[in-house]
């Protein structure tokens, strides 16, 4: 809500290199600020240990991502490493809708296809690493990927480096505390651009009525 009368939320399409922190960052500010929802993405991965189905992704056969993405269920899709990961549509349709923000942990392709398909609604951060050592220092600390996914996922980072000028804000990522500040400092101007402020055109017509 505004202090005035209610707006429509926004998407919020937070990209990085992979280890640069895009993910602890989101599950941060989803935690602090009860206006954000997070956009659950399909994918036909695997779960890794500790995922659960609908909560960090809804988990799909290749078979049935198809068939979804056919019928137009997804605002976009990508294919990364082998699997299909996309955006279901319908419940971001109604979070926008009721005033809620939703926070989009996507790379530039799903950042590129969002802005794509609801250019008024994205605003695009990319978060860059302190350094290319400091990337590959944290990819190996969460210990979640084998070496050859981290060398896969190290190769991968200039291309998707090369991409920031895309995005509306790009922030270097040295300290969360720090960079979590400065993306809750975006959303609040972002939260109240014009375009936003639905009550607005009602108001101006009171207004030029008198």
């Amino acid at each position: 809500m505004s202090n005035e009368g209610p707006r429509r939320g926004l998407m919020l399409a937070l990209s990085s290199p992979s280890g640069a922190g895009k993910s602890t960052l989101a599950r941060r500010l989803i935690a602090d600020d009860a206006a954000f929802v997070l956009s659950v993405s399909a994918t036909t991965r695997n779960p890794r240990p500790g995922e659960v189905d609908g909560r960090e992704y809804h988990f799909m056969s290749r078979e049935t991502f198809e068939a979804e993405a056919d019928r137009g269920a997804f605002l976009e899709w990508a294919r990364v490493f082998d699997h299909y990961y996309g955006t279901p549509k319908a419940p971001v349709d109604a979070a926008l809708a009721e005033g809620r923000d939703v926070l989009f942990d996507v790379d530039w392709q799903g950042a590129r296809a969002l802005r794509a398909a609801a250019e008024e609604d994205v605003v695009g951060v990319f978060l860059l690493p302190p350094s290319i050592e400091e990337l590959e220092r944290r990819l190996r600390a969460r210990a979640q990927d084998g070496e050859d996914v981290i060398a896969k996922r190290m190769a991968r980072s200039a291309d998707e480096i090369s991409h920031w000028a895309e995005y509306d804000y790009v922030l270097v990522n040295r300290d969360l505390d720090v960079t979590l500040s400065r993306i809750k400092a975006i959303v609040a101007v972002e939260r109240m651009k014009r375009q936003r402020q639905i009550w607005m055109p009602d108001f101006i017509d009171g207004l030029l009525a008198r």
